[in-house]
């Protein structure tokens, strides 16, 4: 940024005022500029592909302003002007943006734990336990693809990207076209990894098992993306519409509902399928069949979109990673719901998941939404530059620093309202005993802390890569979240047991 403590010359103050009165003007000479002239093969070396179509406009502007060096200082003050245009946000008025969805979210992941604790007991999951390693995976799914477009598009709206209508709907169009081939290529994937999971260490395979598998995770992810991503849109359009910034609500909206839709229609598939196994066999290889055919239509449309052509070859690394990290916790929940003794655990492992994903979601978007504000691709702010240190994650009076201390202060209250939830509703078959509730609040903070340094690195590293953080960081995280979650929850059970505090007959 310009030096601001340094007095221009007059001539100069002259060039910047006559620039800043003519911006539209100057804005539009760029628009028509780069819809001639700037295409996805012109971003020099292209290493910030991805990133394009939401900075070509900038990139342009920085490339014209190096003619001359009264026109750099104008620019740069032009690209501050409208970086302040940035909503601006007192902690007060963030926390209370953020509480609403945070408890929705928090309901939903509660009712889906419930369900959860419910579909436990059906004869598809008592007989097909691989089920259980789908769960993170297919829940997983909201982190890897609705909040990933939820932050994607809000990125979009706070940059000005969806002003209009004709650029709105192409954005809107290619990225569900985009999501739908996502969904149906990770859901058939974490089927073939619950599948070898499952398999490896019992040393046991069934092919009519194995199709069930295939066929439930595809047709979960499927549906239930299509009905979020329409969701989501309607988040997204309404948030700009009343004034809201989307960072802060759109990304716990998309899975508020999120676990509980995919859930219950997983419960629902599979056990459909399980009945049909034995007098129709071949019911579940058409179920799989017809969703997998729709997928070239979705990459047909997705393709005629600049916007969602791009993540259509190079967006499947992070979605492909974070389903077998998410897989790697299913393996974790399917052992330990095979114990009797920790039986307890399942009502609680999509609440523990999905808060820490939500917190760490609107995290990652926020800052994503400020490096897309302040920084060019590939470069990032003073104070991230160098080694990292969790201080530099929670200590400061940056807006990030803010949202990170806002957001950590959400944990504990939240935690509790959802705990009490659940022991109202007589769900679960675990008694909410002081001791129980220590270890159940240090793990859940723990891996929020964890999560949130992981994504101050990560995203400002991803940036400096010249990747869209959008695009690849909420994957990871949610993913990471899920992990540990599932890690920290289940070592917090054994804990328990080994210290005396068990019983598993609570909510029978």
């Amino acid at each position: 940024m310009v030096d601001l403590g340094a007095k221009p010359e007059a001539a100069s103050l002259q060039n910047c005022f006559r620039q800043e009165t003519s911006h539209l003007e100057g804005r539009r000479i760029l628009d028509r500029a780069s819809r001639s002239s700037v295409t996805l093969s012109d971003c020099g070396d292209g290493g910030y592909s991805e990133m394009e179509p939401m900075l070509a406009e900038r990139r342009l502007s920085g490339e014209d302003s190096d003619k001359e060096e009264e026109e750099e200082d104008c620019e740069e003050e032009g690209h501050r002007s409208d970086a302040l245009n940035m909503p601006k946000e007192s902690p007060l008025a963030m926390a209370l943006q953020i509480l609403v969805p945070f408890l929705l979210a928090g309901f939903g992941t509660v009712s889906a734990g419930m369900v959860l604790d419910i579909v436990q007991h059906w004869e598809a999951f008592q007989y097909i336990t691989e089920i259980f390693i789908l769960v993170p995976a297919l829940l997983g799914l909201k982190g890897n693809l609705e909040m990933t477009l939820a932050s994607r598009l809000s990125t979009a709206v706070n940059v000005g990207k969806m002003d209009s209508p004709i650029e709105k709907w192409n954005l809107i169009i290619g990225n569900l076209a985009l999501k739908q081939v996502q969904a149906t290529v990770v859901g058939f994937l974490a089927a073939v990894a619950a599948v070898v999971l499952g398999w490896i260490p019992e040393g046991k395979f069934q092919m009519s098992h194995a199709v069930l598998l295939c066929s439930s995770s595809v047709a979960t992810a499927f549906i239930a993306s299509l009905l979020q991503g329409i969701i989501m849109v309607g988040v997204i359009v309404g948030s700009k519409k009343t004034g809201i910034n989307p960072d802060n609500v759109a990304t716990p909206i998309a899975a508020s509902f999120g676990d509980l839709i995919t859930l219950a229609i997983l419960a629902w598939i599979s056990q459909g399928l399980y009945k049909c196994l034995d007098s129709y066999p071949y019911v579940s290889s058409l179920v799989c069949a017809f969703f997998m055919c729709l997928t070239p239509v979705w990459i047909v449309i997705s393709s005629k979109h600049p916007a969602s052509r791009t993540l259509l070859y190079s967006g499947w690394e992070p979605v492909i990673t974070a389903m077998v990290i998410s897989s790697i916790g299913g393996l974790i929940l399917d052992k330990t719901v095979s114990d009797p003794n920790l039986v307890g655990i399942v009502v609680y492992t999509p609440v523990i998941n999905g808060i820490g994903g939500n917190l760490v979601a609107i995290q990652s978007s926020r800052i994503s939404t400020h490096l897309h504000f302040h920084c060019a691709p590939g470069e990032v702010p003073d104070e991230a530059k160098g080694c990292y240190y969790p201080c530099r994650t929670f200590c400061g009076s940056g807006a990030n620093h803010r949202s990170a201390q806002v957001l950590v202060l959400l944990v504990i209250p939240g935690h509790l309202i959802f705990l009490y939830t659940i022991h109202l509703m007589k769900s679960g078959h675990t008694t909410l005993t002081p001791i129980f509730m220590s270890v159940y609040l240090a793990a859940a903070m723990l891996q929020v802390l964890l999560l949130l340094s992981i994504a101050d690195w990560m995203v400002h590293s991803m940036w400096r890569s010249g990747k869209d953080p959008d695009s690849f960081s909420i994957p990871y995280l949610t993913a990471l979240g899920d992990l540990l979650g599932t890690a920290l929850l289940a070592l917090s059970f054994h804990f328990l047991w080994l210290i005396g505090d068990q019983d598993g007959d609570v909510g029978d």
